[in-house]
């Protein structure tokens, strides 16, 4: 099997390209192969790659740029997946799309299933939620898959930003009032490996069962403020020299961004464990394999 994976740079990407050379071959496209950024050379360029399976990371991500640059965010994350997709349904090759909790309107303390409703905060969210409506109108074989949070011992994210402002700083601000799972990238890659581990043909039968979306992240819960003491915990206990002393926990008012972050992205993992029989680990077991790479790079 040809595996097509996109945003292959960074953290996701770049543990599917690991995990999924288990399951075929793994063509690896970064933006000299693939660009989002310019929809209309991606069906040529799929011509060449000719993947059996389609599994795209690739995304927009800066979320306060992106309420300066809308129309970029859109292309890349609303009208680049649409092509995608209609190149996908036309050759009958699955696809297997990311999105994000941006997609909620962040209120309340119940998870998100699969089938809340929308309501997106920001441009960012809004130029996901329009890649996954023309995912759907592509009508082809797809999943649809959610998550948040996301980081790695590599890349650029919230569990390097911390060790390295802990080494820097000896207080750290950090939001408190916002709760999600934090989610390892390997998490995601683990997961969609389980997922994927069947015929192309066979995939179409497992995505209608869940209807093509699905919610992917670590069990349990914390907030921003939570997930930065563990990560300083886990260095210290690991031998890092920090200079932090204390950590103080911030509401969101009190550290104004231009888009507006969900104060709940928390997600309903009911449909992964019931249809696929997955459980993913808790955020603070995956963490702990982070860190113990993380810790000897620093050290």
């Amino acid at each position: 099997m040809r595996i097509v994976v996109t945003g292959v740079t960074g953290q996701v990407g770049s543990a599917l390209v690991t995990t999924l050379a288990q399951l075929g071959t793994v063509l690896p496209a970064d933006r000299s192969v693939l660009n989002l950024a310019e929809p209309a050379t991606l069906a040529s360029a799929l011509d060449h790659l000719a993947p059996d399976l389609i599994v795209n990371p690739a995304a927009y991500t800066a979320v306060d740029r992106a309420e300066d640059e809308r129309n970029l965010a859109f292309t890349v994350n609303g009208e680049a997946p649409g092509v995608i997709a209609e190149w996908a349904a036309r050759q009958d090759v699955p696809l297997v799309h990311f999105s994000t909790d941006y997609v909620f309107n962040g209120q309340g303390e119940t998870p998100w299933r699969e089938d809340s409703p929308t309501g997106p905060l920001s441009a960012y969210g809004e130029s996901k939620l329009a890649g996954e409506e023309a995912i759907r109108a592509a009508d082809g074989t797809y999943l649809i898959v959610r998550t948040s949070w996301v980081y790695a011992a590599h890349g650029a994210n919230f569990l390097r930003t911390i060790a390295r402002l802990a080494r820097e700083r000896t207080e750290l601000k950090i939001v408190a009032d916002q709760m999600g799972a934090p989610t390892s990238a390997k998490t995601i890659a683990d997961a969609v490996k389980g997922l994927l581990a069947a015929e192309p043909k066979i995939l179409q039968a497992r995505f209608a069962r869940v209807r093509g979306i699905l919610n992917i992240a670590a069990s349990g819960e914390t907030s921003w403020h939570g997930f930065a003491t563990a990560i300083v915990e886990g260095l210290r206990s690991r031998g890092v020299e920090l200079a932090v002393q204390t950590i103080v926990p911030l509401r969101t008012e009190d550290y104004p961004t231009k888009a507006t972050r969900p104060h709940n992205s928390r997600f309903d993992l009911m449909r992964l464990r019931d249809v696929f029989g997955l459980v993913t680990p808790s955020w603070r077991e995956a963490l702990e394999t982070e860190l113990d790479v993380l810790a000897q790079e620093m050290q």
